[in-house]
């Protein structure tokens, strides 16, 4: 088993979690696992991706080479589009398609959206909306660990009891809710 996943998006919008999440989760399962996040410029706003490789054998380096990711999972579509380079040919896209405007010169998301509807094994939909109705406006990150679930080879027991581990401290309504997201990200993906 081997799974590499550019995690994207844009500071502040829980990538990193998610990364927390899974690498939890691949322990519990007693996986190998590597992890290298660049964050921009540490600050709100700013760029940030993470690439997350699991395997069921010692991985040599935490940087995932150019087509050679699974899965591109990101909480902003241009971000999305950003890394797919790094995309295998046979690779997924899970995205939401809210866009995080944070520059001047933001792309048409009209084209964004069509190019990314237009690949393959594409799961596109709007994750802020979908977290705003289980009243949990925070939590599209969860949903979408939980669209991209599917797609990677941990059980969603081992990926639950990771957000309740690293949710815990928060109090069990956050812990609740969460859950609830990333249950909701599934079905709406499958």
């Amino acid at each position: 088993m081997k799974t590499d996943i550019i995690l994207a998006g844009v500071g502040g919008q829980g990538i990193l979690s998610i990364a927390t999440v899974l690498g939890a989760a691949a322990l519990s399962e007693n996986l190998y696992l590597k992890q290298a996040e660049v964050h921009g410029m540490s600050q709100r706003g700013g760029d940030v991706m993470s690439c997350l490789r699991l395997s069921s054998e010692p991985i040599a380096a935490d940087l995932i080479p150019l087509r050679g990711a699974d899965l591109i999972v990101s909480l902003e579509p241009m971000e999305a589009l950003r890394y797919l380079q790094w995309l295998a040919p046979e690779g997924r896209i899970i995205t939401n398609t809210v866009p995080f405007v944070n520059i001047p010169s933001y792309p048409d998301l009209e084209a964004i959206l069509g190019d990314l509807e237009g690949r393959p094994g594409t799961v596109a939909f709007d994750m802020d909306a979908m977290a705003r109705e289980l009243g949990s406006p925070r939590s599209s990150n969860m949903i979408l660990l939980g669209a991209a679930s599917p797609f990677i080879a941990i059980g969603c027991d081992k990926i639950e009891e990771g957000i309740r581990t690293v949710f815990g401290a928060k109090g069990e309504k956050i812990v609740e809710s969460n859950l609830a997201a990333f249950r909701a990200g599934r079905a709406a993906s499958v």
